[in-house]
């Protein structure tokens, strides 16, 4: 299945609001799903506590701020992305240009709104797509279902997202960007903590195949075998 191309294609462009070269962990994240289910909602919540509603059509905005996290100052780094190009009635295709930001990010929130049934059948796409650019399953992904306070016009239900993530082997979260502050930060909070846990033992991993094999100590009886060997051959 061919990806279309973008007319202007989104670049990694960091917004000035972490000095680069600060010391400490960084962690790179991207957020992905269709146009309107809320990334850039999200990403301005959990960066500045703040909720706005209405977003102009994002081009790929990289957000970069240092973020306190268990004790430690984190530099992290949030990909926004567009929102997916529906093809066909009901499958949505991933721009080529997602899959630059997909190959870049260590760790990816997968977003649909509770409120549209074609958000929710984009997100199996864009996971498979995904683990075509990361095969190694150890990358953490999670799925959201956002806007959990419009019950009134909900058209996927909660199980459904659960059965969902059980099927693809990610952890699924329902959460309301607008009304719940903290649900939106323990998002990206998990999601730190498992780049930062994968970051680690990779580099615990690195450190491992460069450590020089110690030789084996000699055997001391067969050094004596070999010197009476020795010795015999010479008194012959």
């Amino acid at each position: 299945m061919r990806l279309p191309s973008m007319s202007q294609p989104f670049l990694l462009a960091p917004i000035a609001e972490c000095a680069p070269g600060l010391p400490g962990s960084q962690v790179r994240l991207a957020v992905l799903g269709a146009r309107g289910v809320g990334k850039s909602a999200m990403i301005v919540r959990f960066l500045t506590k703040r909720f706005i509603g209405d977003y102009e059509p994002n081009t790929g905005n990289l957000y970069s701020r240092l973020v306190h996290l268990e004790g430690d100052h984190v530099a992290v780094q949030i990909q926004d992305t567009p929102g997916c190009i529906q093809v066909q009635e009901d499958c949505m295709q991933m721009l080529d240009s997602l899959s630059r930001c997909v190959k870049w990010a260590e760790g990816l929130l997968l977003v649909y709104s509770i409120t549209d049934y074609s958000s929710y059948q984009s997100v199996q796409p864009l996971y498979q797509h995904i683990r075509k650019i990361h095969p190694d399953a150890r990358t953490p992904i999670i799925i959201v279902g956002n806007k959990a306070d419009l019950l009134h016009a909900r058209q996927v239900q909660a199980k459904e997202g659960l059965q969902l993530a059980n099927e693809l082997g990610s952890l699924f979260l329902e959460i309301s960007t607008s009304d719940d502050s903290q649900g939106v930060c323990d998002v990206f909070q998990y999601l730190c903590k498992e780049v930062s846990k994968l970051q680690h033992a990779n580099s615990t991993d690195k450190r491992r195949s460069s450590i020089i094999p110690r030789p084996k100590s000699p055997n001391m009886q067969d050094l004596k075998r070999r010197f009476k060997q020795a010795l015999s051959s010479k008194v012959k």
